[in-house]
């Protein structure tokens, strides 16, 4: 009896198993329709976002359907041979998003197989001097040597910064060239392959990237700079009414992402220092020159992210209410509120003027503002501590707030510090030079007069006179 209770259960759980089964399968074509359509709009997300991406995923299409043409082309491939290869991988690895990326790995690239190319058949020939017997030793020694000490070099900064890539091709190049020689006998014929489809993947990289709508790390740099000031600048702005003033209607049709969106400013360091390596390579484009201070461009940077830090410190007391003595409650607020005010709107002025490449002059003002305003400050709370010394909570709370708003405008002021370096080091125009004058403006002056009577002889026609002088 209990056996056959036994079948039947477990009957009943391979029927179960069957129709999940067969559920799943069933279910399979539609959940993969379901898969496609999220990924599609995915895809399509990350297109709006961006659209530079699609532009450039088709431009790394174009580049790599040009240097395989010397694979169908019967000629060039007689030319090259399996060495064309070397073009398509060329393409593969050094065509980046930007054009000074796509620079900086092209030279790096070209250089290090030249270099390495001609160091490889260098060695390859001191090594065949020493006969049969030694001269795979000598080759081991070299490659050994090179290898080491390239290596090596590759941790110091400088290098790694901007030559990191193509150290490592010249390790795998010097290696392939002096230890393929020692199979091969036209080994110039091998480097001379191996350097020649290089410069034409990376050619043809660089062209594409230049010429079908480049994107310049420079520009994305130095709109990144600005649109980071403005993040602080929103923050600064809703401080005032969202904390200070307690304006609840304000704060909840205030958009929180904009709000706190000084949150992305905290980790942009990488980002900042590669973009600014990479236009370090970059020709001359638009408004920037062959030796743009890029430099600058970290310094204004870390300014940024050191007054984000403060402002991330601030944003920790938007949760508690604002405690001050009652006698000065008022004024304390209404002096928070004027610095964070004037901070941010110096902070739009820095940003519209650093987008537009303009002496940030109009900045002055608010910084100045501001400066009153943390004087103001500071006198007010040191006589509401002398005079209220029994609510040390009160005076704790308030001087805490003040104190980090007063850090806020002193990194606002190192930011114009280091925007002004920059307008002298990139020569910005002045808001005068900016703005067209006339000075002189051409005035018909039209006379009006009786009718006379001229002769034919003078060349002037009837009832006019000659032409009124022009001022």
């Amino acid at each position: 009896m209990e056996s056959l209770e036994m079948g039947v259960a477990t009957s009943q759980e391979r029927a179960g198993a069957l129709a999940r089964a067969w559920q799943q399968l069933m279910g399979l074509p539609k959940n993969s329709m379901a898969k496609v359509a999220e990924l599609a709009k995915k895809a399509m997300n990350l297109g709006k976002d961006d659209p530079r991406r699609i532009t450039h995923s088709l431009k790394v299409g174009v580049a790599l359907s040009l240097v395989s043409l010397i694979y169908y082309y019967q000629p060039l491939y007689n030319s090259f041979g399996v060495s064309a290869m070397w073009a398509v991988m060329t393409v593969v690895v050094v065509f980046e998003f930007s054009v000074g990326a796509t620079l900086s790995k092209g030279l790096n690239r070209g250089l290090a197989t030249f270099l390495a190319g001609a160091l490889g058949v260098g060695a390859h020939h001191l090594a065949s001097l020493s006969g049969k017997t030694g001269e795979p030793i000598m080759l081991g020694f070299f490659v050994f040597l090179q290898a080491t000490g390239s290596t090596f070099m590759r941790f110091f900064p400088q290098i790694k910064a901007k030559y990191d890539y193509g150290m490592l091709i010249f390790i795998l190049t010097f290696a392939l060239v002096s230890v393929s020689g020692f199979r091969q006998e036209e080994i110039l014929e091998f480097a001379h392959k191996r350097l020649s489809t290089v410069v034409i993947g990376g050619s043809a990289c660089l062209i594409v990237s230049i010429a079908v709508c480049p994107v310049w790390a420079g520009e994305d740099l130095h709109r990144h700079i600005a649109l980071n000031m403005e993040k602080l600048a929103n923050f600064l702005e809703g401080f005032g009414d969202k904390y200070l003033r307690e304006s609840e209607d304000d704060a909840s049709n205030r958009d929180e992402s904009l709000f706190r969106g000084y949150k992305s400013v905290l980790g942009t360091k990488s980002n900042e220092e590669s973009l600014a390596n990479f236009a370090s390579w970059e020709p001359r484009h638009g408004r920037f020159g062959f030796r743009h201070p890029w430099k600058q461009y970290l310094k204004i940077g870390a300014s940024i992210r050191q007054c984000a830090n403060r402002i991330e410190a601030l944003d920790g007391y938007l949760t508690t209410k604002f405690h001050a003595p009652p006698q000065v409650q008022i004024r304390l607020k209404e002096l928070c509120a004027e610095m964070s005010m004037e901070a941010a709107r110096a902070l739009r002025q820095l940003s519209s003027s650093h987008k537009a490449m303009i002496v940030p002059s109009s900045a002055t003002p608010h910084l100045e503002n501001s400066r009153a305003a943390v004087k103001a400050l500071k006198s007010l709370l040191e006589t509401a501590s002398r005079k209220d010394a029994t609510d040390l909570l009160a005076i704790v709370h308030a001087a805490t707030v003040t104190s980090l708003l007063i850090e806020v405008v002193d990194c606002t002021d190192k930011i114009a510090e280091s925007i002004d370096e920059l307008s002298s080091l990139a020569h910005f125009k002045t808001a005068e030079k900016e703005k067209k004058h006339v000075e002189c403006k051409e005035v018909v002056l039209t006379v009006s007069a009786p009718e006379a009577t001229v002769s034919p002889e003078n060349g002037t026609s009837p009832g006019r006179l000659d032409p009124a002088p022009v001022v």
